[in-house]
């Protein structure tokens, strides 16, 4: 055995544990306190510096999932993508984004760029070449999104990576619906990488986290800016992510496995317009999710045009209509009106999300229990449509 080399599961259960050495507890210990000893010390420790035990421990087990030296916990994913970007850009720069991006960070970027003198624009696409047209003279950072939310499109990593180094721009990527468990940007050239650990890491829709990776180098201008933002995760938290994380690996392979059954039984479903998963071979990028994915995801969205939707909600059992995702419960949700509802309508039809789209999220329930659940919801509503 490599001990220097361990295991997903390895690492998701060991890596950044702390020793519980004065009751030797299978589990790390809690350390509650925000004051902490200056004097005689190696470690003048406090929460905004990110640096309590809890939080350094945590930190050491992000870095080794996404392959990266050095990482931070934030308080949100928001947190995270916004003082990631902020460490980076200043007043003249241009930044490249990807058309298809989370309603959150669009949002960040068109309201509060232009407050610090900072341009961006928006590919038309996410080809190589749709990110090679947007970058100017002035461009420091390309920012990415794969698989997006809540399309499913997959960018080439390795593409604009490859883009990036040879114009001496800094690559940034939302790793969020894939996880480290699917995928690391990091072995396929990106400098940074951001998670909403509120997700997959967390896992029980209980946690509100987020998570920047790179270099020792770029973290440390992280670290510079983020103890100006102040947004520092508390240490109860900290600690149930730690905990969290330790059945990552198993909850995410279980919903991949979720997710395509339940894809394959949408895309026959007669009910249902357009399914987008990037594990059908008739998603258009199937072929380059395989080259960079160790796994397909436990999300996918679907069109259900002929539905009523609000009596759809109503009517299921199982399924949980909330607005995050990524829990072990399997949950829906419509991104018109929760994760992209700060996007203007002209702008969520040039990214093709429309009113019909729902976007689902994969649990580890039996799938064929959820399958049950969906027909008895449209069977339900299309009783009432005719009674009407």
């Amino acid at each position: 055995m490599n001990i220097d080399k361990k295991g997903i599961n390895t690492l998701c259960t060991h890596e950044g544990e702390l020793e519980d050495t004065l009751y030797k507890g299978a589990t790390s210990p809690l350390y509650m306190s925000t004051s902490y000893q200056f004097g005689e010390v190696d470690v003048k420790r406090y929460p905004r510096y990110f640096n309590t035990p809890n939080q350094e421990a945590l930190c050491k087990k992000m870095a080794a999932l996404e392959h990266a030296e050095a990482a931070l916990i934030f308080g949100s994913g928001m947190a995270a993508i916004s003082t990631a970007l902020m460490s980076f850009l200043q007043a003249g720069d241009h930044v490249v984004l990807q058309q298809t991006i989370y309603g959150g960070t669009y949002h960040f970027a068109v309201t509060q760029f232009p407050k610090f003198g900072i341009s961006y624009s928006f590919t038309d696409g996410w080809e190589p070449k749709d990110f090679e047209n947007e970058i100017k003279p002035n461009t420091k950072l390309i920012y990415m999104e794969t698989p997006s939310n809540p399309l499913l499109t997959i960018t080439d990593i390795k593409g604009v990576s490859k883009l990036a180094k040879h114009n001496g721009i800094l690559t940034m990527i939302d790793n969020t619906f894939a996880s480290p468990i699917n995928q690391t940007p990091i072995d396929l050239g990106v400098d940074v990488v951001l998670h909403s650990a509120t997700k997959y890491m967390g896992g029980h829709s209980d946690i509100c986290a987020g998570v920047v990776a790179s270099s020792k180098e770029n973290m440390e201008k992280v670290f510079q800016t983020g103890i100006c933002f102040g947004g520092s995760l508390n240490d109860y938290t900290v600690w149930l992510l730690e905990r969290s994380m330790k059945t990552m690996a198993l909850r995410v392979r279980a919903q991949n496995e979720n997710a395509m059954k339940m894809a394959l039984y949408l895309n026959q479903n007669e009910d249902v317009a357009t399914v987008y998963y990037p594990g059908l071979e008739t998603h258009p990028d199937h072929e380059l999710a395989k080259s960079q994915m160790q796994g397909f995801g436990g999300m996918l969205s679907f069109e259900l045009p002929n539905v009523d939707h609000a009596l759809f909600y109503k009517h299921l059992k199982l399924v949980k209509p909330v607005m995050s995702l990524a829990g072990v419960e399997s949950t829906m949700t419509s991104p018109v009106t929760t994760s992209h509802a700060l996007m203007s309508a002209e702008d969520r039809e040039k990214q093709g999300i429309k009113d019909s789209l729902i976007r689902f999220s994969l649990g580890i329930e039996e799938t064929e229990d959820i399958i049950a659940d969906i027909e008895q919801a449209i069977a339900k509503v299309k009783a009432l449509t005719v009674t009407a």
